[in-house]
């Protein structure tokens, strides 16, 4: 009795209620899923039957699965990217003595605007400006030469850019917030000693800023890297994956897999996949904050 009481055993009995609620919703559905990932017509059968790594094989034969690696590839990739450069950019002017501080709080309040609308906000309107008698074609066809009725989300050719260039529209703030953040803990005496010594602005940032962004990027990128191989809405709500499976990424795959092709062992052979990349960059993540933290 004694045990369950104890100051030793207060710690255990705090944690307690979450560990149940993550063993129960996480844990033991992920459980799930990878069992799912050998059996034949799981969930729609009674009595599924073991099929070893069948499923697996099968996935890694089928050609829509590999379009839908090649896109998430580009997607995360060139997203990441945009949204480290894109986050810095910004960052760095908010941190610029070379404007007051009204118009740095203007600014800041603009750029965050696009990381606090909802997927479902973001998809409607970027949909709403995009379609061929929208504003952007309307834009457009103001400069001479322009086509104004392009299908920006209809042709299959653009549409995977189209929706880059939505997902880093929406994205770059949290790099711009962490990265700001990042910039405003240099100490002013490390610039101060370059500038003595004869270093330029890009001999500073290379030598200075960088390496003491340095953890702040890797663990930024790496979460992004995790949130944007994940991203289903705002895909899912432009483009529904097409046309012709030209934006279909492994998330909306994995969904059409399972509740329009009511396959859900193939659907949870692709997540497991998934899942093992996710906790493959979780680790380094993890790795990466305690050299940071130690």
């Amino acid at each position: 009795m004694n045990l369950l009481t104890g100051k030793k055993s207060a710690p255990y009995r705090y944690l307690l209620p979450t560990v149940v609620l993550m063993i129960i919703f996480m844990v033991i559905p992920i459980f799930m899923v990878i069992t799912y990932s050998f059996a034949d017509k799981a969930v729609v059968s009674k009595n599924p039957s073991f099929v070893g790594l069948d499923n697996y094989f099968k996935l890694f034969k089928d050609v829509v699965y590999w379009k839908s690696v090649y896109n998430t590839f580009i997607f995360v990739t060139v997203s990441v990217v945009a949204h480290l450069v894109i986050g810095m950019l910004f960052a760095m002017l908010l941190n610029s003595k070379y404007f007051s501080t009204r118009t740095k709080t203007i600014a800041r309040v603009i750029y965050i605007l696009p990381w606090v609308f909802t997927a479902s906000v973001v998809a409607i309107l970027w949909k709403l400006m995009l379609q061929p008698s929208g504003i952007v074609n309307y834009i457009l066809s103001l400069f001479p030469h322009v086509h104004r009725d392009t299908e920006w989300l209809s042709d299959r050719t653009i549409a995977l850019s189209v929706i880059c260039f939505i997902n880093i529209w929406c994205g770059y703030p949290f790099y711009m917030i962490s990265i700001l953040a990042g910039l405003q803990g240099i100490s002013e005496d490390l610039y101060e000693s370059a500038a003595i010594d004869g270093a330029n602005d890009l001999r500073a940032f290379f030598n200075i800023t960088i390496p003491q962004l340095k953890p702040i990027l890797i663990s930024i990128a790496m979460l992004d890297f995790i949130w944007t191989l994940q991203t289903f809405n705002v895909i899912w709500m432009l483009t529904g994956g097409g046309p012709v499976n030209s934006t279909q990424t492994l998330s909306i795959y994995i969904y059409k897999l399972a509740f329009q092709k009511v396959d859900y062992s193939m659907a949870a052979t692709a997540a497991t996949v998934l899942l093992l990349v996710c906790i493959i960059v979780a680790v380094f993540y993890v790795k990466q904050q305690k050299k940071v933290r130690g």
